[in-house]
């Protein structure tokens, strides 16, 4: 059976549907995932008409907060009323960074986007996509993690076996759990966990 919200994602942020309903389990443990669809397209328009557009996100997770430790929100880059609504929900904001000038224009946007919001939420950024062989790569992972606060040390490289993870459909540290780049997204994780504390679960009545 198909994930599907019945309404389309208009009926979600209506409040109209249940969220519970398109969760879906995998075959990892601990691990549950909202498939998206083709009405989540028009997301952005939904929220600018719903009221209190830049909060419609946290009042769906408040449907599922006692079921879930942590939720990961996936969202495109850019400022938009869906990242509003993921910055105004998080805890952190998690940015990967190739290293160009580019992307450090990015981080600052992305600084600057976190500090106008209410949101109080912690910007966890890591380098991605790095090839040592490169000069500018080389430059940025030893100058960039001490001048930015935002960065981290935690560096992953380019590597067929992160690009495996979309034919796999598998995480990593599923198939290749020993490479350099596992263990990179695995101290990541451990420094989002650290920036992130989990509420205590309220029980169900």
């Amino acid at each position: 059976m198909k994930p599907k919200v019945k309404g389309g994602v208009a009926a979600l942020v209506a409040g109209d549907s249940k969220v519970s309903g398109a969760i879906r389990s995998t075959a990892y443990d601990n691990l549950d995932v909202l498939p998206g669809n083709a009405s989540y397209r028009d997301l952005d328009l939904v929220l600018d008409h719903a009221k209190k557009s830049e909060q419609r996100v946290a009042k769906i997770l408040e449907q599922v907060e006692r079921d879930y430790d942590v939720v990961i929100l996936d969202c495109p880059p850019g400022a938009s009323l869906v990242a509003e609504n993921a910055v105004f929900s998080a805890d952190a904001v998690v940015v990967p960074l190739v290293p160009s000038p580019l992307s450090m224009r990015s981080l600052e946007q992305v600084v600057e986007f976190v500090g106008a919001s209410v949101s109080k939420a912690r910007i966890v950024g890591f380098l991605s996509m790095v090839d040592r062989r490169k000069t500018l790569h080389r430059t940025t992972v030893e100058q960039l993690p001490p001048a930015q606060k935002a960065v981290t040390d935690v560096v992953v490289p380019a590597t067929v076996h992160v690009e495996r993870m979309g034919t796999e459909r598998a995480p990593i540290g599923s198939y290749a759990p020993g490479v350099e780049a596992a263990q990179a997204y695995g101290e990541l994780w451990a420094l989002i966990r650290g920036a992130v504390k989990p509420k205590a679960r309220r029980k169900k009545s």
